[in-house]
């Protein structure tokens, strides 16, 4: 049906939105911070945004302005705000709706499904971009599972892969040794916690200007690690 990011700071609204689209067969995403929700809407595949017009670090309005640099997909916005001049200028920057709150959960699955009926009409395919995330002078090609540094190809294993590409689909967000290498290696049942260590050190040396300095993945001391966007 379609992939969808909510980026929604009130978590009883986001979790009813979310709810009423997974009903209808819709695949979702909650992002509840302006920041990490402009990262994900401008790296992941996604096939339609909703939009919060406040948000914490960055609001909708820089988000959709930002969005529409590279992307077309159909963009919702959502506010408490009624005036007419947030309306224009939400429009404005290339929202394609402005849903006023409170609004009927029925009423925005309705708008969510002409809103990607239309764009699939118009572009012949739900998937107009490329999947894949850049940060940076960083870039992951999920598809193809390259990775460029600078515009130059960096050759990863297997696993390495598999561990940036998590790490970096997952931004700002600290992680265990202990869960990635659940997440990266419990199918495999070999090796143990060192595993994970060498394998951050590996990526951090094809990666980071300066590996004992590193700008992409972090080391959070005694919790774990984290791709810092």
């Amino acid at each position: 049906m379609g992939k969808i990011l909510i980026v929604e700071d009130e978590k009883s609204i986001a979790e009813l939105e979310k709810d009423y689209l997974e009903i209808n067969g819709y695949e979702v995403d909650i992002e509840s911070d302006g920041k990490r929700g402009l990262f994900k809407a401008k790296n992941d595949d996604y096939d339609l945004i909703i939009l919060d017009l406040m948000l914490p670090n960055v609001d909708g309005f820089e988000i959709c302005k930002e969005i529409r640099k590279g992307k077309e997909i159909p963009i919702i916005m959502v506010s408490a705000k009624k005036e007419d001049i947030d309306k224009i200028r939400g429009l404005g920057l290339g929202a394609d709706d402005y849903v006023t709150k409170p609004f009927s959960p029925g009423e925005l699955v309705a708008r969510v499904k002409a809103h990607l009926d239309r764009y699939e009409k118009l572009t012949g395919n739900k998937k107009g971009t490329k999947d894949e995330i850049k940060i940076r002078g960083l870039s992951i090609d999920k598809a193809s599972r390259r990775v460029m540094v600078d515009d130059k190809e960096v050759i990863f294993t297997t696993k390495e892969f598999d561990l940036l590409l998590f790490l970096a689909t997952n931004p700002n967000r600290v992680f265990s040794k202990e869960e990635l290498f659940d997440k990266i290696w419990s199918a495999d049942a070999i090796g143990d916690l060192s595993t994970v260590t060498v394998h951050i050190r590996k990526i951090r040396e094809k990666i980071e200007i300066d590996p004992s300095n590193p700008q992409y993945l972090e080391t959070i001391w005694g919790v774990g690690y984290r791709f810092d966007v």
